[in-house]
Order: structure tokens, then sequence, then C-alpha cells
């Protein structure tokens, strides 16, 4: 009777024990209140200590600087998605086998070749008397009809279609701007390229400051650029040679360029080749598929390449990147990390969450155009991007009060009032950061807006929000060093960008896209 009452008393505990569980990973729950409730377990396993250890390994100079395509970024991309997959996270690149934590591609590698302008019996060469930036329509031999413009205004006005467009550049201050205007408008018109006239002094500095950037292999997608204007850069020499003039006397028209006059040579001749050949480079991604609204995404990202190694520097030669980008780069191992184990212990995202660190951010945001242009998750059903790009150091402005607890906040609120709202909720709940918009406006001249990965999904109609913590003496310099980074604050942006993914992947109602701001 005893031995009865035991087993009894037994199996009802078990009974009891079973109907007081929490979730679990096949059981999981979808209530999004239990969910929020367990964020900040999961946030605070995101650690200083685990972003530093990350960081020491792929900032090391055993990876070299982590340039798209070569020995350190595959190192790189090899150490990401292995850590991706020990955290349980899917590899989500179904068409490869190889690798499904890959997104394999070729990107196209290109340098000089064979370069001359060439005026009746004169030659002038490539890298000596003028320099090229950008692409060449110029790949073979052509014949070209120059015509001189002193104004960009004037450019649509004068019939340039399939010319060259000649210009005096009188200032080395008047190079940017101008051009800035030439080369959108150059294209527009259809002209085959610009040359930008310089005086000696002027050409003999920019020659000096890109002579070795121009000798470096570029990287862009394959195919691209190859019908937009050539930008040429030109001695006096040459510039007076296609303008049908002399040194002397394009020197005092250039004192009054707006009304200069010129009849341009009529026997003038661009080659600037190109030597191409493929370059192969991945973006790594890990999911974690959502419960009830799987098939709306998250997508978090960062870049994980760099810039690579300068032989031509004296002393330390690797631009080892640990603020730009392996900061981020960590940020989305950690975070990748924290939301797999909530999926383990039954608290896994309603939506689902994509985790992409992307390559080739440094040649111009490829990684990330690749992705857009080649989803692996439809777009339309890509409901917001969180992008990390540069955290845990200090910029010029909050080094002069010794103020890290700050991070720049851009893009929340151009196309989502909901995602701007979300962000500052989560921070003043759980972090409380300063968030500074200094450069969220419009007018920024720095344009950070356009220049990291997020602009690609932004383009695309998805609402971003970009972390970033500002510019800094070794912002592209060798000295963007590990040791460098504050751990500490690096943590709480980390922590910002988790709780707001978070509350995008469990909150009830998907956000909405009701802005369209610049």
């Amino acid at each position: 009777m005893r031995r009865h009452n035991l087993y009894a008393g037994l199996l009802l505990a078990a009974i009891g024990y079973g109907c007081a569980q929490g979730p679990s990973a096949s059981k999981p729950t979808t209530d999004s209140a239990k969910l929020s409730e367990a964020a900040p377990k999961y946030a605070e396993t995101i650690t200083a200590a685990d972003l530093s250890k990350h960081l020491y390994i792929i900032a090391s100079d055993e990876y070299e600087g982590r340039n798209t395509g070569e020995k350190g970024q595959k190192m790189a991309a090899e150490y990401i998605a292995r850590e991706f997959r020990e955290d349980g996270l899917a590899g989500p690149v179904k068409s490869n086998s190889a690798n499904p934590y890959y997104q394999t591609f070729d990107l196209e590698q290109s340098s000089w070749g064979e370069g001359y302008i060439s005026v009746g019996k004169e030659k002038y060469l490539m890298m000596q008397d003028f320099f090229p930036f950008g692409s060449s329509p110029f790949t073979t031999e052509q014949g070209v009809e120059a015509v001189y413009v002193a104004d960009a205004g004037q450019i649509a006005s004068k019939g340039v279609e399939g010319k060259l467009v000649v210009t005096l550049l009188t200032t080395p201050a008047e190079l940017q701007n101008k051009m800035r205007g030439f080369s959108a408008t150059a294209e527009e018109a259809n002209a085959k390229g610009v040359a930008y006239v310089l005086d000696a002094e002027a050409y003999r500095a920019m020659a000096e400051r890109f002579s070795h950037r121009l000798s470096q292999p570029t990287i862009s997608q394959v195919g691209s650029g190859g019908n937009r204007p050539a930008s040429i850069f030109t001695t006096p020499t040459v510039g007076a040679a296609i303008l049908g003039t002399t040194p002397e006397k394009l020197q005092q028209a250039s004192q009054n360029a707006a009304t200069a006059s010129f009849t341009p040579a009529s026997d003038v001749r661009i080659l600037m080749s190109r030597n191409t050949a493929p370059l192969s480079t991945e973006n790594v991604l890990g999911y974690v598929e959502g419960t009830d609204k799987k098939d709306e995404v998250i997508v978090v990202t960062a870049h994980y390449d760099h810039v690579g190694v300068d032989e031509s520097l004296e002393g330390d030669k690797i631009y080892n990147g640990a603020n730009d980008d392996g900061s981020g780069t960590v940020a989305v191992i950690e975070m990748a990390e924290a939301f797999a184990q909530a999926k383990k212990d039954g608290y896994g995202p309603r939506r689902s969450v994509l985790f992409m660190t992307v390559t080739g951010e440094e040649k111009g945001l490829l990684g990330s155009e690749y992705y857009a242009n080649n989803p692996i998750f439809p777009l339309e059903n890509t409901v917001a991007n969180v992008n990390i790009d540069m955290i845990g150091r200090m910029d010029y402005e909050h080094e002069k009060t010794n103020d890290s607890n700050y991070i720049y906040v851009i893009g929340a609120d151009k196309l989502s009032s909901e995602l701007h709202q979300i962000n500052e909720e989560m921070n003043q709940k759980y972090v409380n950061l300063k968030l500074d918009y200094t450069f969220n406006d419009e007018n920024d001249p720095n344009r950070f807006y356009y220049r990291s990965d997020h602009y690609n999904f932004a383009k695309n109609g998805i609402p971003i929000v970009f972390y970033f913590n500002g510019v800094h003496d070794d912002y592209h310099q060798p000295g963007d060093e590990a040791d460098k980074i504050i751990y500490e604050s690096a943590e709480k942006v980390a922590r910002l960008a988790f709780h707001v993914a978070w509350e995008l992947a469990n909150r009830e109602n998907r956000i909405v896209v009701d802005s369209n701001k610049k």
C-alpha cells in the first residue's frame, strides 16, 4: 500500500514538473511579453571579454588586414563561419553544398596596363604625363574629339556625347567640387571622358599622392563601370596639346577660364588599357529560423574585410582594421550566439534573423550590393537591417571630453518612424548611451548614410539603423589595432543592437515603412 502511494506521488510530481516547465527548443514560446522579459538574459551574454577575445584574433597581424579576396579575408571568413556553426546557427546558402555559410561570388580585379594619349606625332605616357581614375572606355586605342568646357553647367549644351570634355583646374581646392560636378554631368551626357588639366606644381603633388594607389589593383563587380566616362588628370603640356595651344598660352587662359576659347586638336587618340581577372570572395551568413513569423527576416550586418597590407610603408605595414570593422564583425558574432542560445532555450525569435558579415565594403559596398542583387531571402520579406560599422572608439569630438558613452545613430528615421522610436526605447530601457544624430542630417557633408553596407538595403526600401563611432586618427591607418578598442563601450553598443534586433524580430506587427527622408 505504501509502495503504491510512493509511485503515485512520483508520477504526480513528474506531471506537475512538466506542466511548470517553461518553453523549450521543441515547444518555443511565441508570446511577445515573455520574449521581451527574456531579452536581458541573452543580451548579458554579449560581453566586453568575448568581444575582445574574437577581435584580438581577427584583427591580428596573422590576418594581414583582411583584404578582399586575399588570404587574411579567407581566414576571417573561416573563423566567422566556424563560430556560427559551433553556436548552432544554420548555414542558409542552399546553393553552396561545400559550405552553406558562404555566399561565394566573383568580383573583378583590374590594374592599369599600357596607356598613352597621342596628339599628332606626339605621344604622352600614362602614369608619367597623365594619370587615370576609375574606369576606362579606352581599353583599345580610339580617336576622340575634344571639347573645352569651363563649367559643368555648360556640358549639356556643348554636345559632348562620345567626346572628351577638357577643363582647367585653376586651384587644388577646386578639384573635389569640380570633379564631382563634371563626372556626374558628363556621364548623363554620355561623354567619353573628362580631362582635368592641372598646372605643373599641382600635377606633381597629385602624382606623388596617388601614384602608389594607382599602381594597386582595383576591385569591382564583374563588368561594372566599363561605359562610365574616364577621369584623366594631365600636365599642362598634355592639356595644351589636346586644346591646340601652348602651355604658356594655357597658363594665361587659366586666369580667366570661364571666357577662354580654344580650337582643340583634331587627331587625339587615347589608350588606357586594363588587365582584368576574376577574384573570388564570400559573404558569411548564419541563420536563426523564426517561429510563427519565420518568413519575415531581420538582417544584422557588419563588414569583415579591411584594406590589407601596404608594402611601401616603413615600419608597420598591416592595416589591421580592429575598429573598421573588426569591432562590428565581433558584435555580430556575439549577437548571433545570443540569439542561437535563446532558440535552444525555447526563446527563439518569431521572425527569422540572418547574421551576415559582408566582404568588399572597403571596395565600394560590394558584398552587400551582391547580396541585395542576389538575396538568399526575398527582399520584400526583409523587415529591417541593423548595421554595425566601427564601435568602441572615440572620434575627435568626443575625445575632447573623454566621453565614450555615445554612439552615432544614422538612418533609423529615414524609412520608418517606428524603427527610430524602437531604437530610442531600447536604449532608454536597457543601455543608456547618448544617441548622437549629428551624421543623420541630410546635409551632412560626410554622407555617412551612403557609405556603409546598410545603404544597399535602404535603397531597396528596407528600413535600416546604422551604429558608428565616428572617425579618429587611426581610421584607415596601420594604427587601428585591437588594443585601442574600449571594449566596455563596444559591449554597450552591441547590446543596444541586440535589443533592437530582438524587438524587431518579436513584436506583433512588422514595422511600417512610412518615411522617405534623404
